[in-house]
């Protein structure tokens, strides 16, 4: 009978305890089995972009075309120095910005020490955050793939399919090669800008002949870098251009006289035959070599990133097709950065 009485008391226990399991709340049990099979997490963007002092608006607005262009799950890691900081935080944070992911982030110029020859020509390609994309690893740390832009740029395009960029084995990073694209050819003749090695390296030092790279080699462009973090890290690909700085220091190498000034130049010889390609339409470039030379208007509809590199940019005066630029302009709150124009 006892035994009865045992076996009657745990089927009870058992029917109640089975009750109570199955009367959970459907949200619960909803949120359960969500547990047990995730749907696959979006993927996060990682766009790295600087903000410099006497710059921020460029980088108020490369941020605003990338943010209104994309439903991707973006989120921007916005580099400065200590003193600029204060500044691009309080102007995302009280704009139409403030709904964007982003984290900020120091930039010690210290690692700069003795790496760096002056130059007086063109100060401005010395600024400390020019190097940024240097030290990608050091600065993002938890993504295998990550997107460096200038801060001279919009997009008008998905950057999604910039991310999408497809980077071979072995390839640390992908850039737009200068000769690509047949509708810029004319307008790097118009405004006399070099697209090979000779136009960036100093072919008269013996260090550079023994590159063995032809002169006549086409160069890149690395104001827009699609970057694998492995493949950097694993290369060394930062303490290799830190030698190339380095080495220009001490036997002046290349310098800002040239095309692209001192950053590029270590760039050209580190990744020369080892880098993917990016899209030509994800780095339509020159915008900001001439005040005068223009691309079409159809072509610039149809381009997916703009980039003003060079002297005149859309934030100043002269500067061309500073309209499509402005689209994306966010005034300043604070009042401090301004645009420069013919009738200010």
């Amino acid at each position: 009978v006892n035994q009865i009485l045992l076996l009657l008391l745990v089927l009870t226990v058992c029917a109640i305890l089975y009750n109570k399991v199955h009367q959970v709340p459907l949200a619960l049990r909803n949120e359960t089995v969500d547990l047990e099979s995730p749907e696959e997490m979006e993927e996060e963007i990682p766009v790295v972009i600087c903000a410099a002092a006497g710059r921020m608006g460029a980088t108020v607005a490369a941020i605003s075309s990338i943010y209104s262009n994309t439903e991707a799950n973006v989120l921007f890691y916005i580099v400065g120095l200590k003193t600029t900081i204060p500044h691009i935080r309080k102007w995302i944070e009280n704009s139409k910005l403030k709904e964007i992911k982003f984290k900020v982030v120091e930039f010690n110029p210290m690692v700069l020490k003795g790496k760096i020859r002056q130059d007086a020509s063109r100060p401005e390609l010395l600024q400390p955050l020019n190097f940024v994309r240097f030290y990608l690893p050091l600065l993002i740390q938890k993504h295998e793939k990550v997107i460096y832009l200038d801060d001279d740029v919009i997009v008008q395009g998905d950057i999604q399919e910039l991310y999408d960029t497809k980077l071979a084995p072995g390839h640390a990073a992908a850039f737009s090669d200068d000769c690509d694209l047949p509708s810029t050819h004319e307008m790097v003749r118009s405004v006399g800008m070099q697209n090979t090695y000779m136009g960036f390296l100093d072919y008269r030092r013996q260090a550079i002949r023994d590159l063995g790279i032809s002169p006549s080699t086409c160069s890149f462009n690395p104001g827009v870098i699609v970057a694998n973090m492995t493949e950097w890290k694993h290369q060394r690909i930062t303490k290799q251009l830190e030698k190339w700085m380095q080495r220009n220091v001490e036997e002046n190498l290349y310098s800002s006289t040239l095309g692209g000034g001192v950053a590029t130049s270590p760039m050209l010889i580190v990744f020369h035959g080892k880098y993917s390609s990016i899209n030509p339409m994800w780095h339509i470039r020159h915008l900001g070599w001439s005040p005068d030379a223009r691309y079409s208007e159809q072509f610039l509809q149809e381009a997916k990133l703009l980039h003003w590199n060079g002297r005149y940019k859309p934030w100043d005066y002269p500067s061309v097709h500073t309209d499509l630029w402005e689209n994306w302009f966010i005034p300043d709150p604070s009042g401090k950065f301004k645009l420069t124009r013919p009738d200010s």
